[in-house]
């Protein structure tokens, strides 16, 4: 299965409502695609530029996409995945988002070739789970209605955007843990917004408050290791390192420091799946458990981090709301995502098809 082409295109998508965190407001989506040619057939990918997170620019990642990534992989093998893993990460460094648009498309193409859905081949630890929804940063009297509309859909686990605010984030939670009750289960990600002394007083705070928080996810800057051991040494509540942790490096350390309760695994941090396995097995060795989530990406690219999900037994919490979150949802294939409920299919690959844009060289 030799690779004759890499391809790209763009895929834009409404947002049902703004998204806002501590780092960006955002109306609507805007993602490369790219589509992997080979003889044999194809396979695709999706690149969100995510600047603030990985700083990744639509420039950057077709730079990366059409001078350095499709020259060092055209004609190699795709059934040689290890070869063409190496070749794809030596080719630069940095980029994870382009590395991982491309790593997921030979993936897909990989597991077609077996005939099979990538899940399977990955581990194969489930068919079906539940995602959780992130509720935007606004006023406390929008998140509330946000959040009972979120419960109304059907979803049980809410992500809640905060860290803008500081203390004034305890009553953003009491008022939403007040109008939802004690059975939907509440995450709060602080988007890297809080200072480790100051996440420690208004965790402590929630704690105090009984407003039983699954988690917290990277309450410090994400450069911050030692504000973020601080945090996870003082509090009760479970500590989710996202911005912290981009490479199987980055773990490592997190890891051995116990840094962080829990790691928040995303494609576009780490370069793709190849990666992102080399963390679900340390962290597994380690009796880490972790989450896999996205960026605002369409379903394209959230399918694959679903197979990933469903593929590792370590992969104990998701964050896969991305379809959630479009207006429209163009695709054909793949998992099913139905509100909380994301099911796997036996779709070959990942399994989207249906790719609606214009493919250039």
């Amino acid at each position: 299965m030799k690779i004759l082409d890499i391809q790209t295109g763009r895929i834009s998508l409404p947002l049902a409502r703004p998204f806002k965190t501590a780092l960006r407001t955002v109306e609507a989506l805007s993602d490369i695609v790219v589509r992997v040619v080979t003889d044999e057939g194809v396979g695709y990918g999706e690149a969100p530029p995510t600047a603030v997170i990985t700083g990744d620019t639509d420039g950057s990642i077709l730079c990366a996409l059409h001078d350095y990534i499709r020259p060092a992989l055209m004609g190699m093998d795709v059934m040689d995945l290890p070869a063409c893993m190496e070749k794809l990460n030596a080719c630069m460094v940095h980029n994870t988002t382009p590395k991982a648009a491309v790593d997921m498309a030979l993936y897909d193409l990989w597991a077609k070739a077996q005939k099979k859905p990538l899940y399977q081949l990955l581990g194969g630890a489930r068919t079906s789970f539940k995602t959780d929804i992130t509720i935007s940063v606004n006023p406390v009297s929008q998140m509330v209605e946000d959040s009972l509309d979120a419960v109304k859909q059907g979803f049980d686990i809410l992500k809640i955007k905060v860290g803008k605010e500081g203390e004034k984030d305890v009553e953003r939670i009491a008022a939403i843990r007040e109008a939802v009750g004690p059975d939907v289960q509440l995450r709060v990600d602080a988007n890297q917004g809080w200072e480790a002394k100051e996440a420690v007083r208004i965790i402590r705070a929630m704690e105090d408050r009984g407003l039983c928080l699954d988690l917290v996810e990277q309450p410090v800057p994400a450069l911050d290791t030692d504000g973020l051991e601080h945090v996870t040494r003082n509090v009760e509540t479970p500590i989710l390192a996202d911005e912290a942790v981009f490479s199987p490096r980055d773990a490592e350390n997190i890891i051995r420091r116990r840094a962080a309760d829990l790691i928040n695994i995303k494609l576009m941090k780490t370069g793709g799946i190849w990666n992102a396995l080399k963390i679900c097995r340390m962290a597994e060795e380690n009796g880490v458990e972790c989450m896999l989530g996205c960026m605002l990406e369409s379903r394209l690219s959230v399918a694959a981090a679903a197979h990933l999900a469903a593929g590792q037994k370590i992969v104990t919490r998701a964050d896969l709301d991305g379809p959630s979150l479009c207006a429209v949802d163009p695709y054909e294939g793949g998992p099913e995502f139905d509100g909380a409920a994301i099911r796997m299919t036996d779709d070959a690959g990942i399994g989207v098809r249906n790719v609606p844009c214009e493919f250039w060289s």
